[in-house]
């Protein structure tokens, strides 16, 4: 399984089989990452996420891409508002935690590796209105990914993109790959 750290909108990334959305755990589709990928994939990726829901945090869905050039859009709860959500524990000024952000890229990846996707790309999750720290959410990430290669040396998974939005993101996660 090979990495990589892209700058760029995830909701423009052709060649990925699959784009991974930061989603609640209603799924509802908001603004940031969300709000990019239902602008240009549609609203019924929206309502097929939420027919599935709501979900448990660090866990993730699969649905169609819509208009998106993908083949899924997968869905991973990394944060979340409802009374159920409230009481996990979190990282001190965050909707979210490295346990929840680790438990939603794998379940990422398996979702993806279930339906034979051979790439993935991720946005940061839990970043942006989640408030979790880049520099923790990338280390969490990228072990997550690296955990999931050697755990399935059989996955159909043959890239994992890191897809952030600034130049300071891509060398926070350029870092975390070293």
């Amino acid at each position: 399984m090979r990495i990589e750290i892209r700058q760029g909108d995830i909701s423009a990334q052709a060649d990925l089989d699959a784009v991974v959305n930061a989603a609640n755990t209603e799924l509802w589709m908001g603004s940031g990452v969300a709000g990019a990928l239902k602008r240009r994939g549609g609203e019924a990726v929206e309502l097929e996420a939420v027919r599935q829901g709501p979900i448990a945090l660090g866990d993730a869905v699969r649905t169609s891409a819509g208009a998106l050039p993908n083949r899924h859009v997968i869905h991973a709860a990394a944060m979340g508002f409802r009374a159920e959500d409230e009481a996990v524990p979190k990282r001190a000024g965050s909707r979210s935690s490295a346990e929840i952000i680790r438990h939603a890229t794998l379940r990422s990846l398996a979702l993806a590796d279930e339906a034979g996707d051979r790439s993935i790309g991720f946005p940061a999750l839990a970043t942006g209105v989640g408030g979790f720290p880049i520099d923790e959410c990338a280390d969490v990430m990228m072990a997550s990914a690296q955990h999931y290669a050697r755990d399935h040396p059989s996955t159909t998974i043959e890239l994992v993109a890191f897809v952030v939005r600034s130049e300071e993101d891509r060398r926070v996660f350029e870092q975390a790959l070293r």
